[in-house]
C-alpha cells in the first residue's frame, strides 16, 4: 500500500530465520535528504507482488492513473500514459517512468509498456507528485514514478499462476555473483484470451481484448574506481487484440543502458553517470464499425512506427553533516517515423494511400540543487534551464496505386528555452508529527506522436498538430503527517495550473464519427486534497485508506472557449482506495483491496459520462515455507461492469470482469 514519506514501521508478526548477510550495491545515488520537503509516496513490496501488472499494483495509490480506466491486461498501448494527481490523464504521460534513473516512456509516444517493467526484480517504488523540477528535468509535469531494481546477491524470485480468462503467467528473477560481477536476469512471459468489452448492444464486430507478452533484462554491475558500474540490456514484445475484428496492436522494443555512480560520503563527492538507449516500434491496426456492430472495415494499418530515444545525465552531489549539494545536466533525444496504410476503398477491398509522418524531439537542461537542516527544519531549493527542440517534421502521403504524392508537410524547427524551479521546506514537530510547504514548476515538450501522426481509431479521427508548445506546470501544496510504532498517516492540499495543456479538441462529431485535433487549449486549474493512513491494530492485522479529491476546471481562453468551465476529459473528482491485510494462522494470509472512484468523461465537451465505479480483490495466501507461498486471488469480486469508453453509436466498453488466479510465488 502507498504510504507518504517517511518509509512505514511495519513488525512481522512471525520473526523470519536468520540469514547470511549480503552487501546490497546500487548504480545510484541515494534519494537527497531535501525529498522529504515534497509529497513522496513509498509502495512496499507486498503491495507491488499483489498483482500481476506493475501498474495494477501501482493504482492503490488514487493519483495514479492511465488514460483510460482499463489496465495494461487489456488496454491499447497507446492509451498506457500515465499522470499523477489525475486532473489531467493523457495518453502521452504527463509523468514521468525511470528504472534506477533510466527514462521509460516511450520514445515515439510517451506512453509506458507496463508489461516490459515485471515486479518481480523490483526493489521498491516511489511517486513523487507534483512537478519534478530539479534532478527529474522534462516530462516530470505531474509527477515521477521512481523505481529501483534489486541490489542485494544472492536472491531469486518466481512467479507463476493462471487461471480465468484461459490466463497464465510465468516470471522470475535471479540475482546473484559471478566472481567480483553481479548478474541479474528478469524474465516474464504472460497470455490472456482476454474479454469482449462490449456488453450492451454486442454484435458480430466485437472481439476480445487479448494479450500475449514477454520481456527479458540482464544487467551486470561491479565495483570501479571508488562506484558502482552497471549495464543493463533487455528486450520487450506484447500483442494484442483490440476488441473489435481486426483490430491489432503489438509493441515490440529493444533497450540498453550503463550507470557509473557512488554515493556521497560525509564531507565527501558523490556522483552518477548515466547514458541509455531505447528502440520502440509499434504496430496498430484500427477498423471501423457498421451500425448494430455487425462489420468491420479496415480503417488505418500502422503497420511500423521506428523510433529511437537515448540520452545521457549527469550529477555531482557533495554532503556535509547538514547539507547536500547536487549539480547535474541531462540530454533526452528522439527520432522516429510512422508509416501507414489509410484510406480504404471496400470496392477493391484494398487500401490506397500510405502515409509517413514523424521527425525529431531533443531536451537538455541543467539543474543546480541545494537542501540545509537546521534545529528541525529542512529546506530544499532548486532551479533548472532547459531547451527544448523539433525538427525535420514532415508529413507525406502518397497514391499507392500511382505512386504520385498526394501530400507533402514539412513543418519547420521550432526551439526554446525554459526555466523552472521548486523549493519546500518540512518541520518536525516533535512526536511523529511533521508539517511541509512546496512550491514547483515543471514542463513537457509534446511527443512525436502528438507533433506528426495523424490517426484513426473506430469511426473516430484525431489530426496531429506541429505547432504544439510546451505544456507549462506551477503548483503549491502543503501537507501535515505523522508515524509512530504502529501507524503513520499524511494529508497533503495542492493547487496546481497547466498552461498551453495539449488536449484533443473536438473539431466535428456525428454518428458516423468524430473528428478531434491536438491543441494547446488554453489552462487547466485544480485544487485537491490527497492522504494516506496505515494502522496496524494488531500484529496480525493492518488496514490501510488513501484518497484524492481534485477540483479540476478548463480554462479554453481563445485558444477553447467552448471547453471554458468543463472538465478534463478522462479526469474524476474522487478516488478512494483502502487495503486489509488479516493473518488469522501463522502461515494464513488474507488481503483485500477496494478501489472506487466517482464519474469522469470520456470526451473534452462533457458530453459522455462514464458512470462511478467500485472493485473488490480479495487474495489468500499460504506459506509453504519461509518465502515460499501458495495463493489464490480473485479480482473484481462482485463481477461490476466498469466503463471504459463510449463509441459513436452511445455503446459502452467495460473494463475487466471477475478474474481468478492460482499462483505460486517464491522469494529468498
Amino acid at each position: 500500500m502507498p504510504v507518504d514519506s517517511p518509509p512505514p514501521v511495519v513488525a512481522p508478526p512471525v520473526a523470519p530465520p536468520p540469514v547470511a548477510a549480503v552487501v546490497v550495491r546500487a548504480a545510484r545515488l541515494p534519494p537527497a535528504p531535501g525529498d522529504a520537503a515534497f509529497s513522496i509516496l513509498t509502495i512496499d513490496l507486498e503491495t507491488l507482488k499483489s498483482a500481476d501488472r506493475l501498474d495494477e499494483a501501482l493504482e492503490q495509490a488514487p493519483g495514479f492513473s492511465l488514460f483510460r480506466r482499463t489496465s495494461s491486461l487489456g488496454a491499447n498501448p497507446t492509451t498506457q500514459g500515465v499522470s499523477l494527481r489525475g486532473f489531467a490523464p493523457s495518453g502521452a504521460s504527463r509523468s514521468l517512468v525511470t528504472l534506477d534513473g533510466v527514462p521509460q516512456n516511450d520514445p515515439f509516444g510517451g506512453w509506458v509498456i507496463w508489461t516490459a517493467l515485471p515486479a518481480e526484480s523490483l526493489n521498491g517504488a516511489e511517486l513523487v507528485r507534483g512537478a519534478g523540477a530539479g534532478p527529474y528535468g522534462a516530462g516530470a509535469l505531474t509527477g515521477v514514478v521512481s523505481l529501483t531494481e534489486h541490489g542485494a546477491s544472492p536472491a531469486l524470485a518466481v512467479d507463476i499462476d493462471g487461471g480465468e480468462p484461459g490466463y497464465g503467467r510465468a516470471a522470475g528473477m535471479i540475482d546473484g555473483a559471478a566472481g567480483r560481477v553481479d548478474l541479474l536476469t528478469v524474465a516474464a512471459a504472460e497470455h490472456s484470451d482476454g474479454w469482449v468489452p462490449e456488453i450492451e448492444g454486442r454484435g458480430p464486430a466485437d472481439d476480445r481484448l487479448s494479450l500475449s507478452d514477454w520481456n527479458i533484462a540482464t544487467r551486470a554491475q561491479a565495483d570501479l574506481a571508488g562506484g558502482v558500474l552497471a549495464v543493463r540490456v533487455g528486450a520487450y514484445d506484447e500483442a494484442r487484440d483490440a476488441g473489435l475484428v481486426g483490430a491489432q496492436s503489438n509493441a515490440r522494443g529493444e533497450f540498453a543502458s550503463a550507470t557509473w555512480a557512488a554515493a556521497p560520503t560525509p564531507g565527501g563527492y558523490g556522483w552518477r553517470l548515466q547514458g541509455w538507449v531505447r528502440g520502440s516500434d509499434l504496430a496498430n491496426a484500427s477498423v471501423s464499425v457498421s451500425a448494430h456492430q455487425l462489420t468491420t472495415t479496415p480503417a488505418d494499418d500502422e503497420y511500423s512506427t521506428p523510433a529511437l530515444g537515448y540520452g545521457f545525465n549527469g550529477a555531482l552531489r557533495r554532503a556535509w553533516t547538514d547539507a547536500d549539494l547536487e549539480v547535474g545536466v541531462d540530454v533526452r533525444a528522439t527520432d522516429g517515423d510512422d508509416h501507414e496504410l489509410f484510406s480504404y476503398s471496400a470496392p477493391k477491398a484494398a487500401f490506397t494511400k500510405t502515409r509517413e509522418a514523424g521527425g525529431d524531439t531533443v531536451v537538455s537542461g541543467a539543474y543546480v540543487e541545494a537542501d540545509r537542516t537546521w534545529d528541525g527544519w529542512l529546506f530544499d531549493a532548486g532551479v533548472r534551464a532547459d531547451y527544448w527542440g523539433s525538427a525535420d517534421g514532415h508529413l507525406i502521403e502518397r497514391s499507392i496505386a500511382t505512386g504520385v504524392t498526394t501530400l507533402r508537410q514539412e513543418d519547420p524547427a521550432r526551439s526554446g528555452v525554459v526555466p523552472t524551479a521548486r523549493g519546500g521546506v518540512r518541520r518536525d514537530l516533535g512526536g511523529g508529527l511533521y508539517l511541509r510547504l512546496a512550491a514547483y514548476e515543471g514542463f513537457r515538450a509534446p511527443t512525436l506522436n502528438e507533433l506528426y501522426r495523424p490517426f484513426r481509431v473506430g469511426n473516430n479521427t484525431t489530426d496531429a498538430n506541429p505547432n504544439l508548445t510546451p505544456e507549462r506546470l506551477s503548483g503549491v501544496e502543503g501537507g501535515l503527517g505523522g508515524a509512530d510504532a504502529s501507524s503513520q498517516w499524511s494529508l497533503t492540499a495542492f493547487a496546481n495550473r497547466l498552461a498551453d495543456a495539449v488536449t484533443n479538441v473536438t473539431l466535428s462529431s456525428s454518428p458516423s464519427g468524430t473528428v478531434f485535433q491536438r491543441q494547446n487549449a488554453g489552462v487547466i486549474n485544480a485544487v485537491g486534497l490527497e492522504g494516506e493512513a496505515e494502522r496496524r491494530l494488531t500484529d496480525t492485522l493492518t488496514l490501510n485508506a488513501a484518497l484524492d479529491w481534485t477540483w479540476s476546471r478548463v480554462d479554453g481562453g481563445s485558444a477553447a472557449p467552448q471547453l471554458t468551465g468543463l472538465r478534463p476529459a478522462q479526469a474524476p473528482r474522487l478516488v478512494v482506495t483502502g487495503a486489509a491485510d488479516w493473518r488469522p494462522l501463522p502461515r494464513l494470509t488474507l488481503r483485500a483491496e477496494a478501489h472506487y472512484e466517482s464519474k469522469r468523461f470520456d470526451d473534452d465537451r462533457n458530453t459522455v459520462l462514464l458512470r462511478p465505479g467500485a472493485t473488490l480483490g480479495l487474495q489468500a495466501r499460504w506459506r509453504l515455507a519461509t518465502g515460499s507461498e501458495v495463493y489464490v486471488a480473485v479480482d473484481n469480486v462482485a463481477d461490476a461492469h466498469i466503463p471504459t469508453a463510449q463509441a459513436s453509436d452511445g455503446t459502452y466498453s467495460y473494463d475487466a470482469p471477475r478474474l481468478v488466479r492460482i499462483g505460486l510465488s517464491v522469494r529468498r
